[in-house]
């Protein structure tokens, strides 16, 4: 059993970077690809980036290419995904997924509780 937490958000003007955390507990990340999603109140949950479990592949939605880095650090067992240039769109409530290969569904084995981000304009 693998949980996760998610830390690092929290309110921004636009133009502005977080970084948001996501740490494992219970057994390490070792051997599953992660995933950031996020999502809007009324609104069904977006794929945002993820990371295969060796670190070699990455993917990223459209609207997040170039502005968010998904990376981890398996000796810490914590993900990480560092956002810049955040824009008001980017509201919404964060979280991170584990074991899972289709990067776009939502069947991850996985999901942390979620961290607010708020982009102010």
């Amino acid at each position: 059993q693998v949980r996760l937490a998610e830390s690092g958000g929290g309110l921004v003007q636009a133009g502005g970077s977080l970084r948001l955390s996501c740490e494992a507990s219970g057994r390490t990340l070792r051997g599953y690809n992660m995933a950031w999603f996020r999502q809007v109140p009324g609104k069904e949950r977006e794929f945002l980036a993820g990371l295969t479990w060796t670190g070699s592949s990455t993917k990223y939605t459209d609207s997040v290419k170039g502005r968010f880095t998904v990376s981890r650090d398996v000796a810490k067992s914590t993900g990480y995904l560092q956002m810049n240039s955040l824009k008001p769109e980017d509201t919404a409530v964060y979280y991170c997924a584990a074991g899972g290969s289709n990067w776009d569904s939502l069947s991850w084995s996985y999901w942390g509780q979620g961290t607010q981000v708020t982009v102010s304009s």
